[in-house]
């Protein structure tokens, strides 16, 4: 018989459901399928039809928006409110894929530029890459599983996935929508199952693309082990540096720092950790974060008017305390929080000059936690912003338009916001972290674009120049 996964809320611990597991024998089966689809290029879908089927998907999830809403707000503690832009969001992902299959074209490679490639027409086409592996965290539980599946299927390819273990009833969900709408049998699979087996997907030798999401450690593991060939992204987290010009408007910034430090409780690879501000402003910031900060509603995610619900696991919450702790003894000012809330939540917590050898200022803390450090030259704090082997996004605030681009130019990150906190997003810009924090793009047109690959036809023929 099957293990089974128990899925409980991370706020009261109450079990929701109880899932089997599968095992290597369902796992074969599995993947067989879909390089069974894969190699039988005629079984492949036309892209009119993925349109087709894609619009319905679309639908089916406007007319369930509550309930999507709900389940991801239980099983993954993000609150109601933010659930909700969520699952908005992964519906409009759903929109975005479904019109970028019309921009996956190839182009005319110029021919008769020498006399030996006379008589030659040549041009690109762009084929799916192969059967994609899609691990998934937890932190995003509707958006990701749409980002990692509806990508590749929209680029043409079979995928699996695999949900974080926490969290995979929004997945099954939407296994549900896209089996309601239509999509045929085995283009798009989920898989409940153990870190080992998750191991054994990704490493197969049919898989040719994996994309993971997920922390650093496993990731870098994955990839020393994946099959010759297999190309894969991966999204780790980073510790999202911004800096702070002594000529903005608090009463501007701040909310926007409180709301990317605090957005699932900082559980959030880009969450605002490390805001670095020029001296003169540090402490009227500080306690304007703290003040804010303090006012936040932390709770039951369902609840309406909850800002801040718990973290996915009691550990993690021990962690980021014993993390807060350790900063203190060593010197932070604690201007606010510092404390459990149960043994679920997490009060958001504002650190001041926090030292630089401490765990918050050197792991990212993945927890509502924010760390102000003051600085006099924009320099050294441009070079502790970089200092850590993680680069994902950072920003900058300024109304200085020289000082911007400067320090867009020097700040390490794939992405620099200048006067916006650092964990916007889009899901049609890329996206993605460099060094530590990870490998390729995410975004849906260019996970689309990286699911597929080009393939060259050369024409020759007398009647041509």
């Amino acid at each position: 018989m099957s293990n089974m996964l128990k899925v409980t809320s991370p706020y009261d611990h109450h079990l929701i459901r109880e899932l089997p597991m599968i095992d290597g024998r369902e796992l074969e089966a599995t993947i067989r399928t879909a390089y069974t689809l894969f190699t039988d290029s005629s079984s492949w879908i036309p892209a009119h039809r993925r349109i087709a089927l894609l619009e319905k998907v679309r639908n089916i999830m406007e007319s369930r928006v509550e309930e999507l809403t709900m389940l991801a707000a239980e099983e993954g503690g993000k609150p109601y409110q933010d659930s909700k832009v969520e699952v908005l969001r992964a519906i409009n992902g759903v929109k975005i894929a479904t019109e970028e299959i019309a921009q996956l074209a190839g182009k005319q490679i110029l021919m008769g530029l020498t006399e030996a490639s006379s008589n030659r027409i040549a041009f690109t086409i762009r084929e799916p890459i192969g059967v994609v592996a899609s691990i998934s965290a937890f932190n995003h539980p509707l958006n990701l599983i749409v980002h990692q599946t509806i990508t590749a299927f929209a680029a043409g390819c079979p995928v699996i996935v695999k949900p974080a273990g926490t969290t995979p009833l929004s997945c099954l969900a939407l296994m549900e929508i896209l089996d309601e709408a239509g999509i045929p049998e085995g283009w798009v699979q989920s898989i409940i199952c153990d870190n080992e087996l998750a191991e054994k997907l990704a490493t197969d030798t049919r898989i040719n693309y994996l994309s993971f999401i997920g922390s650093a450690k496993v990731g870098w593991y994955l990839k020393s082990k994946l099959a010759p060939g297999t190309r894969c992204a991966l999204e780790h987290g980073g510790a999202a540096p911004v800096i702070v010009e002594s000529d903005v408007a608090l009463d501007i910034i701040v909310p926007s720092l409180v709301k990317g430090a605090f957005y699932h409780a900082g559980q959030v690879c880009v969450s605002v950790q490390k805001v670095f501000v020029q001296e003169s402003l540090a402490k009227s910031l500080v306690e304007k974060m703290a003040e804010q900060a303090q006012k936040l509603k932390v709770g039951d995610p369902l609840e309406k008017d909850t800002e801040v619900g718990p973290l996915i696991k009691t550990s993690e919450v021990d962690r980021v305390h014993e993390w807060v702790k350790e900063a203190v003894s060593k010197g932070a000012e604690l201007l606010c929080g510092g404390k459990k809330i149960r043994d679920t939540c997490y009060e958001p917590t504002v650190l001041f000059n926090p030292p630089h050898d401490a765990k918050v200022s050197t792991e990212e803390i993945f927890g509502p936690v924010v760390c102000i450090y003051s600085y006099k030259d924009r320099e050294e704090a441009i070079r502790l912003a970089n200092s850590l082997d993680y680069h994902f996004q950072a920003a900058v605030f300024t109304k200085n338009l020289d000082i911007a681009l400067d320090t867009v130019r020097k700040l390490n990150a794939t992405a620099v916001m200048v006067n916006d906190h650092t964990a916007f997003r889009v899901d049609w810009m890329p996206f993605g972290g460099r060094d530590a924090s990870g490998e390729g793009l995410g975004g849906i047109p260019y996970s689309m674009h990286e699911m597929t690959r080009e393939k060259l036809m050369v024409i020759k023929s007398r009647l041509l120049p």
